[in-house]
């Protein structure tokens, strides 16, 4: 392979969707809201989200690595580390340069945004690099989840809105939690496929701790609610907001195809999927808005 297809696979294109359709989002809710929106601003916005993301898959691709998870006959997808396509240092070093253009990006974006983006913004960077450093990496315990759904649902929708309008309403806390739900059962699904290997390393997920069993149920929950959650906001919006339920048999024929399966490698295709899934709710809710 070219160094350039060595580092496109490394920085997992398939997931960066996660980053990029709650700058979306966020746009869409403040041009419906006032008609608010600046270019450069939201370039700016999706230039630091994605690198933060990458770093974070980065760095996830090293420090799994080291700690003994991505070991030969895992069921995911094929990681830079263990193929020994990358040596850990220069993994490490593509984080340290990713992480370090979303400061640079941030600094625009506090400039614009003040104290609460400031702080947002160092937080996102840390929690990226801390999702698997340090002595409690989040990825090994069971906040993992809960990690997806405050940082790809409500700081990055709800910070994309502030930076464009300069405020927040409840209303838009509400939309956030609909990606941030599709971005959970993302994760879930992922740590789900990944269960016995990451006990073997001491990888304790939320997987873990309520079986399988339930880690299904919880992954039809997180699909289906933001479907359910339309219905409450044609009180703050007109009709048009239920047009993502044009996207509900998907979710639906998704959730009926993982109860089904068993551990195997259509898990990656169900992942693939769900992010898919994340990505037709996010243009069809954000067309809703700006129509």
């Amino acid at each position: 392979m070219t160094i350039f297809s060595i580092w496109w696979l490394a920085i997992r294109p398939k997931t960066l969707s996660i980053s990029i359709t709650p700058v979306l989002l966020g746009s869409a809710i403040a041009w419906h809201d006032q008609a608010s929106f600046s270019l450069f601003t939201f370039i700016m916005i999706l230039l630091s989200a994605l690198c933060i993301q990458i770093g974070t898959n980065l760095y996830n691709d090293a420090a799994d690595f080291e700690k003994g998870a991505d070991q030969k006959g895992r069921l995911g997808p094929d990681r830079a580390a263990q193929q020994g396509w990358l040596n850990i240092d220069q993994i490490k070093t593509g984080a340290l340069i990713s992480f370090t253009i979303a400061f640079i990006a941030g600094i625009y974006l506090a400039w614009m945004g003040g104290i609460s983006i400031i702080i947002l913004g160092v937080l996102s960077i840390f929690c990226g690099y801390g999702y698997t450093a340090g002595p409690k990496p989040i990825a090994y315990s069971p906040f993992g989840e809960l990690f997806v759904l405050l940082f790809f649902g409500f700081a990055a929708v709800g910070g994309t809105y502030y930076l464009q309008t300069g405020h927040l309403n409840n209303s838009v806390i509400l939309i956030a939690s609909t990606l941030g739900c599709i971005a959970s059962a993302i994760l879930l699904v992922n740590n789900y496929r990944d269960l016995e290997g990451d006990q073997s390393v001491n990888k304790l997920t939320l997987v873990y701790y309520i079986g399988r069993a339930n880690a299904r149920i919880l992954y039809g929950i997180l699909i289906i609610y933001p479907y359910l959650l339309l219905i409450f906001l044609m009180v703050d919006y007109s009709w048009i907001i239920l047009l993502p339920l044009l996207s509900l048999p998907l979710a639906i024929k998704l959730i009926q195809y993982f109860i089904s399966l068993d551990i195997s490698q259509e898990l990656n295709e169900v992942l693939a999927k769900t992010a898919q899934l994340q990505f037709i709710y996010t243009l069809l809710l954000s067309l809703a808005l700006i129509s």
